[in-house]
């Protein structure tokens, strides 16, 4: 469970770095290869993804083929984790809560 706690922290690095104001290469670069690493993808695949982060720093675009992998590692990942590493509550705790305020001390 711990692992996939980090897998999911890292994965909202990527997710942050890519839809900030700094998007810096590098920290895509080592995020993708830091999960890559984590769930201990085969030589190939490795390869591809490296590949595929060159021809984004050519191209000055992120490789549609990274960020897909990297919605394919969320997927992967049990929800609760991945959710908990964004930060989104479970929606069940927020209706308990909802549940126990009363009118009158409104």
């Amino acid at each position: 469970m711990s692992g996939e706690v980090y897998q999911a922290q890292v994965l909202r690095n990527f997710f942050d770095t890519i839809t900030g104001t700094d998007r810096n290469l590098t920290r895509i670069y080592m995020c993708v290869m830091s999960l890559a690493k984590l769930r201990m993808e085969s030589p190939e695949r490795m390869t591809f993804l490296v590949d595929q982060l060159r021809k984004s720093k050519q191209k000055r675009e992120l490789s549609v083929d990274v960020i897909d992998y990297m919605c394919d590692v969320a997927r992967d990942l049990e929800l609760v984790t991945v959710q908990t590493a964004f930060g989104v509550k479970d929606l069940n705790a927020v209706a308990d809560e909802f549940s126990g305020i009363s009118l009158d001390s409104l």
